[in-house]
């Protein structure tokens, strides 16, 4: 409980709970919305401390289980926070513009991102030297503007498992495109819009640079620790295959010994037996082929 009181008491210095003015707000906030004073509407933060962990325990798992979520903040006062904490944990960020149909035609955009590294390839190799100082210098024009727009998807090699929105209102064409997908989605909402859009609604000032920054931060935090979980968990794994792994060698090793200590045995018993020859142990005579044999009455050697 205390842990709640402390992240409320972070939220309420951030300004989380400063809404919108009365008149722009969306009726379907009105379970989030705690008062009004001065015109402004004024969030719940129980609400938002709800919604937050439970978001947060949701990124968590979709970390841990080696998906990616990607991160969608397009605002100004949102652009450097957003992308600073998705680096942070490895995660494709899309904060420049959003590019129609970054998702629902994912594998055009993925050909546009391997021409970007095609040119920083060309570029770093020295492969395009043989170029003209006028080609080279589009060339790299080129490659800045591909880096702003797709720098933060570069390695994003198939369709994310779930988006986090800041300002789920500002960012509608990717909430659109995530939905048609089917793909999982988290935003901040504020008090001008459809808490209902999104499948995990985290109610908060989307409008405030510390009130983004908080917000981002605690999910990117819980992100972190499913990432951690797995690695801990694939190197417990890795750790009992090799124990598994020398179990068997020795296994193998034993049965290969004692396979070759009863091979011995048997060559042992056969040759105490009755030797090679007759019942009587007489030596065997040995007969000469047929083809050797000499004619009857061919006489000694001449």
């Amino acid at each position: 409980m205390e842990n709640n009181t402390s992240l409320q008491q972070q939220l309420l210095e951030a300004g989380v709970h400063f809404g919108h003015l009365k008149k722009k707000w969306n009726p379907k906030m009105l379970p989030y919305i705690f008062a009004e004073k001065k015109g402004i509407h004024i969030i719940d933060l129980n609400k938002t401390v709800d919604h937050l962990q439970e978001a947060a325990a949701a990124m968590k798992q979709i970390a841990k289980s080696g998906k990616k979520i990607m991160f969608v903040a397009t605002k100004k006062q949102a652009k450097e926070i957003v992308s600073e904490c998705a680096k942070r944990v490895n995660m494709p960020y899309a904060t420049e513009r959003w590019l129609g149909g970054m998702l629902t035609n994912f594998n055009t955009v993925r050909k546009s991102v391997k021409k970007m590294q095609s040119i920083e390839k060309m570029l770093a190799d020295g492969s395009a030297e043989s170029l003209t100082k006028k080609e080279r210098l589009t060339l790299s024009r080129d490659k800045e503007k591909m880096e702003k727009v797709l720098g933060g998807i570069a390695q994003l090699g198939r369709l994310p498992a779930a988006l986090f929105l800041v300002d789920i209102g500002h960012e509608h064409i990717a909430l659109a495109e995530a939905k048609r997908l089917g793909i999982t989605t988290f935003g901040m909402v504020d008090t001008n819009s459809d808490p209902n859009k999104v499948d995990f609604a985290v109610p908060a000032n989307d409008d405030a640079t510390k009130s983004i920054a908080i917000i981002t931060n605690y999910i990117v935090a819980a992100i972190a620790e499913g990432l951690a979980e797995r690695q801990a968990s694939k190197d417990d794994d890795s750790e009992d295959d090799n124990n598994n792994e020398n179990e068997t060698r020795a296994r193998r090793l034993e049965a290969e010994a004692q396979a070759e200590a009863g091979r011995g045995g048997r060559r042992g018993g056969a040759n105490q037996g009755a030797p090679a020859g007759g019942p009587g142990g007489a030596p065997k005579r040995r007969v000469p082929s047929s083809g050797n044999r000499r004619p009857a009455g061919g006489g000694g050697s001449r």
